[in-house]
């Protein structure tokens, strides 16, 4: 894979580089998300990663290994439905450079080949315009609207469902 960026599953060693990057983040990420912010939630974080259907990466910095941000592939399904949810966040000072895109990308080609996934869906809240434009510059197609979808923030949340289908997604 060429590009600034690489993918790799998260590691109980990247605690004190991924909190950091979550803390100075704080702002950066409300309302959209919240990433783990200390020791005790990185480790509740890490926990639901079992590599079979819960899956974690950190998207970094070929040059120096510095964490970009994060993508999370969860509630996998095989079997006829061979899908999964893609979850995703950069840390503050690295977004708008088109180096999460890479990072994404590169998680869609692991689910679409490695895991052998059919299909990947993304929900975004409406507003979240970076997220739209992260999702639509890989190739997912809108698909729905979902209201009170999840509880972000202490508040139910509405979302946008966007889609990806294994064989439509763009080239890194």
């Amino acid at each position: 894979m060429t590009g600034r960026v690489a993918i790799r599953p998260i590691d109980i060693a990247d605690q004190r580089l991924f909190v950091a990057g979550a803390r100075a983040s704080r702002r950066f990420h409300r309302p959209w998300v919240t990433a783990p912010q200390d020791a005790r939630a990185f480790r509740r974080y890490m926990a639901r990663f079992d590599g079979r259907s819960h899956y974690g990466f950190v998207v970094y910095l070929r040059s120096t290994g510095q964490l970009v941000g994060a993508v999370n592939l969860t509630h996998v399904v095989r079997g006829l439905l061979c899908s999964g949810y893609l979850g995703y966040f950069a840390f503050a000072g690295f977004a708008h450079q088109g180096l999460m895109s890479q990072g994404l990308r590169a998680v869609i080609r692991h689910a679409f080949t490695r895991l052998g996934l059919h299909r990947l869906e993304a929900n975004i809240q409406p507003g979240n315009a970076a997220s739209v434009a992260l999702v639509r510059s890989c190739g997912f197609r809108r698909e729905g609207y979902s209201p009170a979808y999840l509880k972000i923030g202490g508040r139910w949340r509405d979302h946008e469902r966007w889609a990806i289908v294994r064989g439509r997604e763009r080239a890194a």
